[in-house]
């Protein structure tokens, strides 16, 4: 039985000066793409998205329960001391 990996994942636009938060068990590259990509949607108005965070689960349920508890905070302080808060090693964090 092979385990599928899911992912909590930050990403930042210096143009709109933005976060968006998802989580996906697709590849992060991938996905990344299709958020620079050119469609309609959030993500779409724009094509400099970087991934500023990244966090792996081994359930989706989990992944989605913390992409929702991130999404409640509504607060680009808070979300900003999280990404900058000392990561547990399973976390990616990226500049801005």
């Amino acid at each position: 039985m092979t385990m599928t990996t899911h992912y909590l994942y930050i990403i930042y636009s210096k143009n709109k000066d933005r976060y968006y938060v998802g989580s996906t068990s697709d590849d992060l590259e991938s996905r990344i793409r299709r958020h620079n990509s050119n469609h309609t949607g959030y993500t779409g108005k724009v094509s400099d998205w970087r991934l500023v965070y990244t966090e792996e689960f081994d359930d989706k349920i989990s992944a989605l329960q913390m992409e929702k508890q991130i999404k409640k905070w509504k607060s680009r302080k808070i979300i900003t001391n999280f990404l900058f808060a000392k990561p547990p090693k399973n976390i990616f964090v990226g500049s801005n």
